[in-house]
């Protein structure tokens, strides 16, 4: 999953994020409030960790922010503050868990499961985009039920396509968030495994449900 951690201590990030990557998940960091807020609406995440007690904002009126906006990806608060009042205000901001520091990173990552579980915000355990439907949890897919054997990669940039259906995805976006690339590696690893996708996609049907918008990106179809 992606998940975006509001969290001013360098420390504590960097702690959850090792954690969270040893469990496959990819953490995308914002050390203030305001900017948080932005990632949170820029960013297509499926989870939200966000600490009580940021320098520029309380986390539990920012946590109101993101709610306001109508933004609804499960929301998991980080605190210091343990007392019944403070754990009420943070729940009643709009969060759907709330856990005290310091913690086991063994119970941080059984939190996020059970609230990727819940699926508010993100994709659940199977999606679909028109004919092609995807199981997440056994990596499978199929195209008007035809099981289709991916690549790892190839799984992992249809689930992007999916997950922003009917919108561009830029190269960019495909790079960071199927490659973790935070930067342009200057190749055409995009393009080749995209090729890929398109063959085993296609092979048996006329159709082709990725759309390539020259100079921006992909977009997958709803209607093929």
């Amino acid at each position: 999953m992606r998940i975006l951690l509001i969290e001013d201590d360098a420390e504590m990030a960097g702690f959850i994020t090792d954690g969270l990557a040893l469990q496959g998940h990819v953490t995308l960091i914002e050390q203030e409030g305001r900017q948080g807020l932005r990632r949170a609406q820029g960013e297509n995440c499926d989870i939200l960790i966000v600490d009580r007690m940021l320098p520029d904002i309380d986390g539990a009126d920012l946590v109101s922010e993101i709610r306001a906006l109508g933004l609804s990806e499960p929301i998991l608060m980080l605190t210091s503050l343990g007392a019944i009042e403070d754990r009420v205000k943070g729940l009643g901001s709009g969060a759907d868990d709330y856990l005290v520091k310091p913690f086991a990173m063994a119970e941080l990552c059984a939190r996020i499961d059970a609230l990727s579980r819940r699926g508010r915000g993100g994709l659940g355990d199977t999606a679909a985009c028109g004919t092609i439907k995807i199981d997440r949890v056994r990596r499978e897919v199929w195209r008007e039920g035809q099981r289709i054997v991916l690549q790892p990669r190839e799984f992992e940039l249809l689930e992007q396509l999916i997950r922003q259906q009917g919108q561009v995805v830029s190269r960019a976006m495909l790079l960071e968030q199927v490659w973790h690339f935070h930067f342009d590696p200057q190749t055409n690893i995009v393009e080749t495994h995209m090729s890929r996708l398109r063959q085993k996609l296609n092979a048996g049907f006329e159709r082709d449900p990725i759309v390539t918008v020259r100079g921006v990106g992909y977009k997958l179809r709803s209607d093929v």
